[in-house]
């Protein structure tokens, strides 16, 4: 068999698997650009190694060990990434200046169009359904979030047991231990993960409530309504906005917040635009600039609830608008 015919067998074979090993990627490390860095190097050390597999697992368990083995290598080097309800401080106070850290290794958003690719003109992506839903709660960014204070290891055990439901004998030989011990691992990552997601007891809302109300939350935001973005939120909503070390408890505080430091001073100054990140919807937020051209300003993932939005994570990272292939400028 020729090099290029290698070439093409192997891409032909591992190409489909891109989107869930950046997902995988992303659920061990929290980054999308790390991720995608990562899944590289899981296709370069396959390609080397591919004409001596030998299909004693599934190629796909295959990858996922190679990846699995990339991201605890890399993890040795890097920093956990938090949100700014992870440092463990306590609600700020909106009437005080704000603590911008943006050397911080952040946790970022994941844009669906990178797992899934474009999505369809109903907001979802497209796939087998029963896929979608395991992939769409596996990488909640709340989810994602309480990953990221478990140890490497530990993160391991956890997505390759509960979210992609690997034995537990398959999971030891990978990471080198005994099933026991992979087994307590398992246990002591779930007990944290149940302490650090309380999200995940959440009853899911219907469609047509959730569309209703992020139309009404995108059409408070660009009328620069404070009180009715306020009222949409939930008494005891959470909103925080990397790379800003502070966080913000109660829908008044929230208002508060916007109120004081909100470049926005009338209707017309913010345009949203609809997006999805990490199986859900979010939007991109476009900032009137004194050119009078709207310039991206942050990325918002907000968690819907049959109450109101109980949870907006502001992402300040202007270089996710490429990645979610959005301008610049609108």
């Amino acid at each position: 068999m020729s090099l290029a015919t290698d070439d093409d067998v192997f891409t032909a074979q591992v190409e489909p698997l891109r989107g869930e090993l950046t997902a995988h990627c992303y659920r061990m490390l929290g980054s999308v650009h790390d991720a995608e860095d990562l899944v590289q190097e899981t296709y370069l050390r396959a390609w080397r190694s591919f004409h001596g597999f030998e299909a004693r697992s599934s190629l796909r368990t295959w990858m996922y060990r190679i990846a699995t083995n990339v991201c605890l290598t890399a993890l040795e080097s890097r920093q956990r990434r938090p949100l700014p309800t992870g440092l463990g401080q306590p609600a700020s106070d909106p009437d005080h200046a704000l603590d911008s850290r943006p050397e911080t290794p952040w946790l970022e958003p994941l844009p669906d169009r990178v797992v899934w690719g474009q999505p369809s003109g109903s907001g979802r992506a497209n796939g087998d359904p029963a896929a979608t839903v395991l992939d769409r709660e596996s990488v909640r960014l709340a989810f994602v979030a309480a990953l990221q204070h478990l140890t490497p290891p530990q993160r391991a055990v956890l997505i390759l047991r509960d979210v992609l439901a690997w034995h537990a004998d398959e999971v030891a030989d990978l990471l080198g231990m005994s099933v026991g011990a992979a087994n307590s691992s398992l246990q002591r990552a779930r007990a944290a993960m149940a302490r650090l997601d309380p999200e995940q007891s959440t009853r899911p809302v219907s469609d047509e409530h959730a569309k209703q109300l992020l139309a009404d939350y995108v059409a408070a935001f660009e009328a620069y309504d404070v009180n009715r973005i306020v009222s949409l939120l939930t008494a005891d909503a959470v909103w925080e906005m990397p790379p800003f070390t502070g966080w913000y408890a109660g829908a008044a505080a929230i208002g508060r917040l916007i109120e004081v430091n909100c470049p926005a001073d009338r209707a017309g100054d913010q345009v949203m635009v609809p997006v999805s990140a990490n199986g859900q919807a979010a939007l991109a937020l476009y900032m009137r600039g004194p050119d009078g051209r709207h310039h991206a300003f942050q990325i918002q993932v907000p968690t819907l609830t049959e109450q109101g939005v109980s949870h907006v994570v502001a992402f300040f990272e202007l270089s996710l608008f490429e990645r979610f292939g959005l301008p610049e400028v609108v």
